[in-house]
């Protein structure tokens, strides 16, 4: 009897390893056979039957070779040459102590510069030689190299650069037209999709990691919060910075340029600036801009808090608060008032303040965009004309001279294009700095740009001439206040 349930076995098996490869054979001879007859034989061959299969219908074991051998290798190849190194170099001079010592600059001599140097990525997004990077990457440089993949160097040029959104965009040139990748659309992302991440990690040559998006609209990541991110699991690495994210279409969906990291290595959380941010920025490099301007509205916003949205009648705390409004601009014409809050942009879910300035960042100027409002507890459409920021009366830029703190700095009286120039509220008032020149006293004591003089001595700094008047008093003390990002700060020293 065990003999007779064995051969019953062993015939049935025999009988199957004969049907499933007659089935595979006759499923890739006709493409066109009844679909009811596929969907059996491929729940048979996951091992599940009918309804009880647990995969979606477009979801099957592979049929053969062909099948199983899927590779990014055709994507890699139409991409790569596109991506470059970038090496940025300046000389800084290490100051010694001993320097203007006669007798110790007799024996050991001055100080000697020193170079410093920072290697990176780039992205080729235009035949002629336009290249997208990261602004951390050429901060302060004096010379930028820019190698492609074929092992040809160029020297570049700055063509545009911008800190609190971290681009730049380079310009190098030769006879022929440069490889490119094509500018896709970061918006069409979703979480889940694939993604291959290119660059040069830790200066060991070209590199290609594959990943998923892991979240979308990520900000306060503490590289440049006036963006949204886009999150990927694919390896970057430093040296990555300024590299290119793709999509299975072979796109630019982001530039690589932040990484999460304790250990200074890849842990599988990596950002990348979203490719319609690169788009219209580099679309500001091609027309000649001085820097990046965004469209102006005249308005101001505020985040949203908890306590907030219920006063509203908000169920979740979403949304741009309306601050303040510029008498007679854009947004006070088209009615937009303080305490209302901005729902969506052009049919676009507006979440955070952060979210707002980005798709606003995206928009051209002298065009129209919608706003979805809530106003005293009501909805409304706004249709609010997106213009140039005022640059109010004619800029007098003023560089600092005299035996003072502020020497070698250079100011401004503050207008709406000065303040969006430097990354900074559009409302803000006062006298600023603008630059400031290398190894000058400013330099010394820490002044940036951006910085607001508010009181040199007793005075009230209103005006650049104040401050340049201020600036040359006969006086070993001093006392000043400074506004920067917001805070105030109070400085007595003795120069």
């Amino acid at each position: 009897m065990r003999v007779k349930r064995m051969s019953l076995v062993l015939l049935c098996a025999l009988m199957a390893l004969a049907v499933v490869p007659a089935a595979r054979q006759a499923l890739a001879q006709d493409t066109k056979a009844d679909p009811g007859l596929s969907d059996v034989l491929t729940d048979m061959l996951r091992g599940a039957e009918g309804e009880n299969a647990t995969s979606g219908p477009d979801k099957r074991v592979p049929f053969g070779r062909e099948e199983v051998q899927l590779s990014f290798a055709p994507l890699v190849k139409q991409t790569a040459p596109a991506v470059v190194n970038v090496y940025a170099s300046q000389t800084a001079k290490l100051r010694s102590p001993f320097d203007g010592d006669p007798f110790f600059e007799e024996f050991f001599g001055r100080s000697q510069p020193r170079a410093q140097s920072s290697l990176g990525s780039g992205v080729l997004v235009d035949p002629t030689g336009i290249v997208v990077t990261n602004f951390h990457l050429i901060k302060d440089a004096d010379q930028v190299k820019v190698a492609t993949a074929d092992g040809r160097e160029f020297d570049s040029k700055v063509l545009l650069k911008d800190e609190t959104l971290d681009l730049a965009v380079l310009k190098i040139s030769a006879d022929k037209p440069f490889p490119v990748v094509a500018i896709g659309d970061s918006d069409a992302l979703e979480v889940g999709d694939l993604l291959l991440a290119i660059g040069n990690p830790f200066g060991v040559g070209q590199t290609t990691t594959s990943g998923i998006v892991s979240a979308l609209a990520r900000s306060h990541i503490g590289v440049s919060d006036s963006s949204f991110f886009i999150q990927t699991d694919a390896a970057i690495n430093p040296g990555n910075s300024g590299g290119a994210l793709i999509n299975m279409g072979g796109q630019l969906v982001g530039i690589n340029t932040a990484i999460y990291s304790r250990s200074g290595g890849s842990i599988g959380i990596g950002f990348a600036i979203p490719s319609n941010m690169v788009r219209a920025f580099a679309d500001a490099a091609k027309a000649g801009r001085d820097f990046f301007e965004r469209p102006y509205i005249g308005a101001e916003f505020e985040r949203v808090t908890p306590q907030i949205a219920e006063s509203l009648g908000l169920e979740t705390p979403t949304g741009a608060l309306v601050s303040s409004v510029e008498e007679a601009g854009p947004a006070a014409t088209a009615g937009l008032k303080p305490g209302d809050v901005v729902l969506s942009l052009n049919g676009t879910p507006v979440g955070s303040i952060e979210a707002l300035d980005y798709r606003m960042a995206t928009l051209s100027i002298g065009t129209n965009a919608s706003f979805a409002v809530l106003s005293k507890g009501q909805q409304a459409t706004m249709e609010i004309a997106l213009e140039r920021a005022p640059e109010g009366a004619k800029l007098a830029e003023v560089t600092l001279r005299g035996r003072s703190p502020f020497s070698g700095a250079k100011v401004a009286e503050l207008s709406p294009r000065l303040a969006q120039r430097l990354g900074m509220r559009t409302d803000v008032k006062g006298v600023t700095v603008i630059d400031i020149n290398r190894g000058s006293p400013a330099a010394d004591f820490g002044f940036q740009p951006g910085d607001i003089v508010r009181e040199v001595n007793g005075l009230t700094i209103d005006t650049a001439a104040t401050l340049e008047q201020a600036a040359m008093e006969e006086t070993r003390w001093w006392r000043f206040t400074v506004e920067r990002g917001g805070q105030i700060l109070r400085q007595v020293l003795r120069y």
